[in-house]
């Protein structure tokens, strides 16, 4: 018998995927994405438990909230790349709206009707919305609503932008005016608001430069420094003896007890590597929220930022290895 998954879940939550879904425009199913976060995560459970529990030796507790925790970073990592598709898809629309509204107000102008025009000003380059204009223009041809119609295809892209054009063209619709006209000054102002932006990113530039230095180099770099340090100071302290320490002349500095570090440089490292990932992750967010306003768009810098950060730290650590090596 088939599990049903969708089930497993608050009717809801079920709706609300259903609509990110279409926002992202992919054609899976709710019960077939429930299915893949839930079977995903109990197997990075699993298996994260048992590998960090035989590879690290950790305890069983530790090793559990190891795997709870990639768990919880799959199914971050899963709603995260279903927000930057619709964030892709809402920059893509929106970038295009444009010239599309333009070739649709040189059409009416030419002396066809308005969803006649929308049809023909479809262009290869257009990708799924001209797909979606190309059901509005059926839907419109079949007898339904231009309101219902403008509506719905409003409601496919997360874009303020695409819904106000939506709603000036069904105002002008309803109360008369130069559709010609209106869409010709959308455009021209589309492309104005555009170019505001891209002004008030190249003023955020340095913005970005600094916390892309902080979280690329400045971060690897001082836990390279401080993991070589323990590594050096630990390799001292197992040439002391600890109880010969304690039974020399303490030289008036009773309250002091001399004892070997409890962190070890096995330890460290493996907080150095948790430590940057986590630093270099949420920089990548950071960067993309100042210069695009959105933070998913981040996760396309994401690989680049956790490789960049890892290479570092180890070209740090060999580095300072082998000065330390050569002063014996």
């Amino acid at each position: 018998m088939a599990i049903i998954f969708e089930r497993l879940v608050g009717r809801n939550v079920a709706r609300f995927i259903s609509s990110e879904l279409d926002l992202a425009g992919f054609k899976t199913t709710v019960n077939k994405f429930i299915e893949i976060a839930i079977i995903g995560s109990i197997a990075l459970l699993l298996i994260t438990s048992f590998a960090t529990a035989i590879v690290l030796k950790l305890e069983a507790g530790l090793a559990l909230l190891a795997g709870i925790g990639a768990a919880g970073v799959f199914e971050v990592v899963l709603y995260s790349i279903m927000e930057f598709q619709i964030e892709q898809r809402k920059e893509f629309v929106e970038n295009i709206l444009p010239d599309y509204l333009q070739l649709t107000s040189a059409n009416i102008r030419s002396g066809v009707t308005l969803s006649r025009a929308m049809v023909m000003a479809v262009r290869p380059e257009f990708k799924y919305f001209g797909n979606d204009i190309s059901i509005l223009g059926k839907q419109l041809y079949s007898g339904e609503t231009m309101q219902n119609a403008f509506t719905q295809l409003g409601n496919k892209y997360r874009s303020a932008t695409l819904k106000r054009t939506v709603r000036l063209i069904l105002e002008a619709d309803q109360y008369g005016g130069g559709m010609a006209d209106l869409l010709g000054q959308i455009s021209k102002d589309l492309r104005a608001q555009h170019m505001v932006q891209k002004e008030v990113s190249g003023q955020l530039f340095m913005y970005t430069i600094f916390i892309a230095f902080a979280a690329l180099i400045g971060a690897p770099t001082l836990y390279g420094l401080t993991n070589e340090m323990i590594g050096v100071t630990s390799n001292i302290w197992s040439k002391i003896s600890v109880g010969a320490l304690t039974q020399a002349p303490a030289l008036g500095l009773s309250f002091i007890k001399l004892s070997k570090p409890l962190i070890t440089p096995t330890d460290y490292y493996y907080f150095s590597l948790v430590a940057i990932l986590v630093i270099t992750g949420f920089g990548a967010f950071i960067i993309s929220a100042i210069s695009t306003g959105n933070a998913f768009k981040g996760i396309r810098y994401l690989p680049i930022f956790l490789i960049a950060g890892v290479a570092i730290f180890f070209v740090v650590g060999a580095f300072l290895s082998t000065m330390f090596a050569s002063f014996g």
